[in-house]
């Protein structure tokens, strides 16, 4: 049996020779005085030799080297050869692809809606390719991604973080699919151990309305951010639906924004029709853009879009400002105000087909939503100028009794000559 010593005072020879150790591994000791560890065994009636590597400090130790002499052993009672299963190994690792090629593929070629692609090809490019778009996606272990998810929610983007690890278990999914023998990170990395966030249940009342709306008057921030916040609560629309908004979309003439199929959620044409206030809040953040395709164009560079987490940043600072006044309004996100609005809609007796039809929800599952084509403009255009003053009027401090049904709602009547 070999020793450290005994393997340390091995010379070259005029050939190369063999040294025997235990469980049939040996050392080849070649003429320029090279030593490799290596097993002989016999495979379906062949012969077959598997290297595990070189001794010395920098390569394999003699402990290490009977480990695998004892791995490769067992499986060759499994029937497997270590030898072939070494040289798959290698070839994986040279064809082996970097984990930001994958990911390009996964972007281009998984199912997800357009507005949702747009959104994670942003997050991909903007967290994940920087540090890791060279690296092979084995060498990207669980620590990793819990150290870079750590640092995205220190800088303060807990939902960032979120996406980032979704992003990553949805890549490395698609990368095993499609035949590579890696373990997935995010398996070890849970959502609840990078951020943990309130129930999607938020709903301001009346009185936070005004608050709200009367604190954000006071907070430091741009006049078109103002608007924003306010169109958010009027339109019900979703956060990117308003922040990627062009002007092409808006039609001044006949009061309606539509909103193209391929910002869509469910990839369908959303038409948002326009109350007089709404149309007044354009009119201003038109005069405000100026040159800019963009409704709501970013402060340095108007050829893009307001930044994602511009009015978030707004949000959290009426809220503070409304708790130093000693008002009474809890942490609410600008996706709360379209529930805010979808609820007190519902409470006030608003037809839940009209508010449905203005959240953009289509329910296809159901027989309901199958047949249920119509999209009741007549009907969505009162409730919505409704809606609007009924804001008006919270934040006046005054009562206002909502019209339920548009006066000029048509009536069917069956043709007396049919």
């Amino acid at each position: 049996m070999l020793t450290d010593a005994a393997l340390k005072h091995l010379r070259p020879k005029e050939k190369s020779y063999k040294v025997t150790d235990r469980d049939g591994m040996y050392v080849l000791v070649s003429t320029k005085g090279s030593i490799s560890f290596r097993l002989d065994y016999r495979m379906n009636g062949r012969r077959e030799t598997i290297t595990f590597g070189k001794y010395g400090p920098a390569d394999l130790s003699l402990a290490r080297a009977r480990e695998l002499c004892i791995d490769a052993r067992r499986a060759i009672k499994e029937g497997r050869s270590p030898a072939i299963e070494k040289q798959r190994a290698k070839r994986r690792l040279m064809e082996a692809k970097a984990f930001g090629e994958f990911g390009e593929k996964w972007l281009t070629a998984a199912p997800m809606a357009d507005s949702t692609r747009a959104m994670r090809r942003s997050i991909f490019e903007r967290e994940l390719l920087p540090p890791w778009r060279k690296r092979l996606l084995s060498e990207i272990t669980p620590d990793d991604l819990r150290k870079h998810c750590a640092a995205i929610v220190e800088r303060g983007a807990p939902a960032t973080a979120i996406h980032v690890r979704d992003i990553v278990k949805q890549i490395y999914g698609f990368a095993i699919l499609h035949g590579e023998k890696v373990a997935n990170p995010a398996d070890d990395v849970g959502p609840s151990s990078i951020a943990q966030f309130v129930p999607r249940d938020r709903s301001l009342s009346p009185s936070e309305i005004r608050i709200m709306l009367k604190q954000l008057e006071h907070v430091p921030t741009l006049p078109t951010i103002r608007l924003g916040v306010r169109l958010y609560l009027l339109s019900m629309v979703r956060k990117s639906e308003l922040q990627d908004a062009t002007w092409d979309e808006v039609d001044f003439e006949n009061a309606v924004w539509t909103i193209p199929k391929e910002r869509m959620k469910r990839s369908k044409a959303h038409n948002v029709y326009l109350s007089r206030q709404m149309l007044d809040i354009f009119i201003a953040l038109k005069t405000c853009a100026g040159n800019s395709r963009y409704v709501l164009p970013s402060r340095y560079d108007a050829d893009i879009p307001m930044s994602r987490a511009t009015f978030n940043r707004v949000t959290t600072a009426v809220v503070e400002r409304a708790r130093s006044e000693g008002l009474p309004l809890e942490h609410f996100t600008v996706h709360d105000l379209r529930r805010t609005a979808s609820t007190l809609l519902n409470e006030l007796g608003f037809n839940s087909d009209w508010i449905e039809k203005c959240l953009a929800h289509e329910d296809g599952r159901s027989s309901r939503g199958v047949y249920n084509k119509a999209e009741y403009e007549l009907q969505r255009r009162h409730m919505m100028q409704e809606w609007s003053n009924i804001i008006d009027a919270w934040v006046g401090g005054q009562k206002y009794a909502p019209t339920l049904i548009p006066p000029s709602m048509p009536i069917f009547e069956p043709d007396p000559a049919l």
